[in-house]
C-alpha cells in the first residue's frame, strides 16, 4: 500500500513557502495569516473496562494549521490536520482558491465545503451530531461552490466532481484517511450537484429557515455501472437573547449498482483511517439547544451549556435505528477552548457498538453506552 502522507506534507510545505516568497515580493498586495491549534482528549468510556480500571485516558487529539491569504479579489483558505496514525494520520480537511465578486458573493474551487443542511453544523459539542457520521454534515469534496449572502437570503450552489481523492485511477477505492465521512469501498460518489437556500429574519428574534438538496451518481468499480443518490434537508435555527435552537430533518436515498451477491441495502463510509457500514436509505432528525451565560471572570470570554440529540431512522424494518445525545459545556478562556461532554449512544459506531454495522443492521440487544470526554485545545 502506498503511503500518501509525505505527499500531503510536501504539498503543504511547498504551498506555505510559495505564499511566503510571494509575500516578500508583494508586501503591499498580499495578505497572509497562519492560524492553528493543538488539542488533547480525556476519555472515560463505559464499554471499555480496562480504561475504566485506569480511571480514563488522556490522548493526543490533533494538531492543525490554517493558512489563509488574499491578493486583490483572490483568496486562499486551507486546513491541514495531523492525527495519530491509528486515526488516519495527516490529511487536508479543506482547501480552496476563492474569488470575491463583491460583498457577500464568492466562488470557491478545490476541496470545498458541501452546502447541505444546517450551516455550518447541527450540533454544539465536540462530537458534532449524528448527520456528521453519515457523511451529511461538515463535509468537504472536490468541486466548485458559489455562495451569495444578503440581508434576507443566502444562496449556495455547488458542483462536486468527486470526494477528495489521493489516487487518480478510476478503479481505485477512495482512501479512508479523511476528515469528512464519505462513501468508500467499491462505490464512488461522482458528479453531484448541491443547492441550499436560507431565508433569514432580523430583530429581537433572529430566525433561519433553510431548504437544501443534493443529487449525484454512484459509480461501482465492479459492475462499471452508475447508480445514484439524492438527499433533501429542511433546517431551522432561532436565536433569542442568549438562547439558540437548531433543528433539522434529512431524507437520504442511495441506489448503488453493486455486483451480484452484494447487498444494495448497505454501503461503506470511511474517515479517520477506517470504514463502517451504514444503511443506504434513512431519515435523520436532529435538535440542539444552547444557552450562553454571561461571566464576570475576565479571562473567560464565553460559557455555553448545550444539549444535542440526533436520531437515524433506517428504512429497512429489520434494521435497528441509531441515536446519540450529548450534554455539555464549552468555555473560551483566551486562546483556550474546552469542551466538557457527556455523550450517549445506541447502535452508534463511536459509542460502544461493534463499529462495523451499527449504522446498518444494528443490534436489537444493544445497550446504551456513554462516554465522558474533555477536549482541551489551544488555538492561535
Amino acid at each position: 500500500m502506498i503511503d500518501h502522507k509525505p505527499r500531503y506534507r510536501l504539498f503543504l510545505i511547498f504551498l506555505l513557502a510559495a505564499i511566503y516568497t510571494f509575500q516578500c515580493h508583494a508586501q503591499d498586495s498580499l495578505a497572509f495569516k497562519l492560524h492553528g491549534g493543538l488539542r488533547f482528549n480525556y476519555v472515560y468510556s463505559t464499554w471499555d473496562q480496562d480504561q475504566k480500571n485506569q480511571g480514563g485516558t488522556i490522548a493526543y487529539d490533533v494538531f492543525r494549521i490554517n493558512p489563509t491569504a488574499s491578493y486583490g479579489n483572490f483568496t486562499l483558505d486551507a486546513e491541514y490536520r495531523q492525527y495519530s496514525s491509528s486515526f488516519g494520520g495527516g490529511f487536508l480537511k479543506h482547501g480552496w482558491i476563492g474569488y470575491e465578486f463583491k460583498d457577500g458573493e464568492q466562488l470557491h474551487v478545490g476541496l470545498v465545503s458541501v452546502p447541505f443542511g444546517l450551516q455550518p453544523v447541527t450540533g454544539n459539542s465536540w462530537f458534532y451530531n449524528i448527520g456528521y457520521y453519515l457523511g451529511l454534515e461538515d463535509n468537504y469534496d472536490m468541486g466548485v461552490r458559489y455562495s451569495r449572502q444578503k440581508e434576507r437570503w443566502d444562496y449556495d450552489f455547488a458542483f462536486i466532481k468527486n470526494a477528495e481523492t489521493l489516487d487518480l485511477g478510476g478503479d481505485t477505492e477512495l482512501s479512508q484517511s479523511r476528515f469528512a465521512y464519505d462513501i468508500v469501498g467499491r462505490n464512488k460518489k461522482v458528479n453531484q450537484v448541491n443547492a441550499n437556500v436560507v431565508y433569514k429574519t432580523t430583530g429581537a428574534i433572529q430566525q433561519q429557515i433553510g431548504l437544501s438538496g443534493q443529487l449525484g451518481g454512484l459509480y461501482n468499480i465492479d459492475t462499471k455501472k452508475m447508480g445514484n443518490h439524492y438527499a433533501a434537508s429542511l433546517a431551522y435555527q432561532v436565536d433569542y437573547s442568549t438562547w439558540n435552537l437548531k433543528a433539522s430533518f434529512i431524507h437520504a436515498i442511495h441506489n448503488p449498482m453493486n455486483a451480484a451477491g452484494t447487498s444494495n441495502q448497505v454501503m461503506e463510509l470511511g474517515a479517520y483511517g477506517s470504514a463502517y457500514e451504514t444503511a443506504t436509505n434513512f431519515h435523520v432528525y436532529t435538535v440542539g439547544l444552547a444557552k450562553n451565560f454571561s461571566v464576570n471572570w475576565k479571562p473567560m470570554q464565553a460559557l455555553v451549556v448545550y444539549h444535542d440529540f440526533g436520531y437515524m431512522q433506517k428504512h429497512v424494518k429489520s434494521f435497528e435505528n441509531s441515536y446519540m445525545q450529548v450534554t455539555g459545556v464549552r468555555t473560551n478562556i483566551g486562546p483556550i477552548i474546552t469542551y466538557i461532554d457527556y455523550a450517549t449512544g445506541l447502535n452508534h459506531s463511536w459509542f460502544g457498538g461493534n463499529f462495523v454495522n451499527d449504522f446498518s443492521l444494528g443490534d436489537p440487544n444493544a445497550k446504551r453506552q456513554s462516554r465522558f470526554n474533555i477536549n482541551l485545545g489551544y488555538y492561535f
